[in-house]
């Protein structure tokens, strides 16, 4: 059975073979998805840069400040730059990674520190990952409050604790404090 073949299959059963960046065949539903979001972070990163203040999740309205961050590749040292939404919390900044461990979240753990970019003010900051507990209280705290990224993380409002937990350790939260 060819790579086709196979795809074929676990197609009809509405799932993809792989669903990361590297995936050459998506089924058509994910192949949906992926396009819009391309478009959606090309937009929104471009407006970043030059220099619009943005909120998430709708752009130009919403709770959630929009900023690029900066954070120094793991392996190639290059600086690489995605755009984010903050959660602000009782005077911290926290940034949950909805997507789940994706590249942006390795560099993050491996650097420990990121530039975020807001309009034209800069700042450096150093970042620090939750334990799964805590992440669990601040991501419970957010998803409560009607938080619109809450379907990435896959718990609802009347999720447990434990599953809040669960979640954490696939979707890390960390703590970004002003160096």
């Amino acid at each position: 059975m060819d790579v086709h073949s196979v795809w074929h299959v676990q197609n009809q059963t509405g799932t993809c073979p792989k669903k990361d960046r590297s995936t050459l065949f998506l089924c058509d539903d994910h192949r949906w998805w992926s396009s819009q979001q391309r478009l959606y972070n090309v937009l929104t990163t471009t407006l970043l840069r030059a220099g619009f203040k943005l909120v998430g999740p709708f752009i130009v309205f919403g709770n959630y400040p929009m900023y690029l961050l900066t954070v120094r590749g793991r392996k190639s040292a290059q600086p690489r730059t995605v755009s984010i939404a903050i959660i602000e919390r009782n005077g911290k900044r926290y940034l949950g990674a909805a997507f789940g461990v994706v590249d942006w979240v390795r560099n993050l753990r491996a650097a420990g520190e990121a530039i975020l970019t807001r309009g034209r003010r800069s700042e450096t900051v150093n970042a620090r990952e939750l334990p799964p507990r805590e992440a669990a209280l601040v991501l419970r705290e957010e998803i409560t409050g009607g938080n619109p990224f809450a379907r990435y993380f896959g718990v609802t409002v009347d999720s447990s604790l434990e599953e809040f937990e669960r979640t954490t350790i696939s979707h890390p939260v960390f703590l970004l404090e002003r160096k």
